[in-house]
């Protein structure tokens, strides 16, 4: 299995990339910081003086400014291919009194930054309903169903998976190396040394030169625990090999 192009939309979404705002009729784009809550909304912190803020001010009687967000991915590693890009488009509104109360609650869910302290005095919250979704990667552009993206939830590995690729490169090289050998079979060469250069919940890229693999995870992941449960027998080769000997020998 593979991340669905709206679970790919939905992580890079989330709020751990920077993403820059397009406004309408207004000059940009422009840096912004935002997250997404349960639901996939967009909330965006913005200092409540400034050109942003004077940027997602209504015109013409609205409640509402139109803008699109533009996230591209960052790939955790030089080597790591990109997930390529997402387009939010929708309508943002500003909070207050308990709406922006309650969204200050989601954003620290992803971001629990400083900032959210000062909520109706030097920031502001806006919340934007989602209208349209894009999604791209190389030169293919899907147009994703905004209740496809609503529903799909981000990858619970992506804000760690520079932490994970790291680790797994600084201290199970050996273990990883031998596990892709063997699930690759044939397809494996002499000479190949496989790297993990992306993780997500469904598995991980491996790159061995100038070729790639990806392997699937038994079962989706939850989250970083979840993972490390299910890598413990590949990591921990020698160990579940003690183990069974010594069952043997109970036995």
């Amino acid at each position: 299995m593979q991340p669905s192009p709206a679970e790919i939309a939905r992580t890079l979404a989330a709020g751990h990339l920077p993403a820059v705002a397009h406004i309408a009729c207004r000059p940009g784009p422009v840096p912004i910081r935002h997250v997404t809550d349960a639901q996939g909304r967009v909330l965006l912190l913005v200092p409540a003086e400034g050109t942003l803020a004077a940027a997602l001010r209504p015109q013409d009687g609205n409640d509402d400014t139109a803008l699109v967000l533009d996230i591209r991915d960052v790939p955790p590693m030089a080597t790591s291919p990109s997930l390529g890009r997402a387009w939010v488009s929708g309508w943002a509104a500003k909070l207050t009194g308990e709406d922006a109360r309650a969204a200050a609650l989601d954003y620290a869910d992803t971001d629990a930054c400083g900032d959210l302290l000062d909520i109706g005095e030097s920031q502001m919250l806006y919340r934007m309903d989602v209208a349209e979704v894009r999604y791209e990667r190389g030169e293919n552009l899907v147009e994703i169903d905004p209740d496809d993206y609503a529903e799909a939830t981000p990858d619970p590995l992506r804000a760690v998976e520079f932490d994970l690729i790291a680790d797994l490169a600084d201290h199970h090289v050996d273990e990883m190396s031998d596990y892709v050998k063997r699930q690759l079979g044939s397809a494996a060469r002499p000479g190949d040394e496989p790297r993990v250069v992306r993780m997500d919940r469904y598995g991980f890229l491996v790159r061995m030169g100038k070729r790639s693999a990806r392997l699937a995870f038994p079962r989706p992941v939850t989250d970083r625990h979840d993972l490390a449960h299910l890598l413990h027998p590949i990591l921990c080769r020698r160990c579940a090999d003690s183990d069974t000997a010594a069952d043997h020998t109970a036995a």
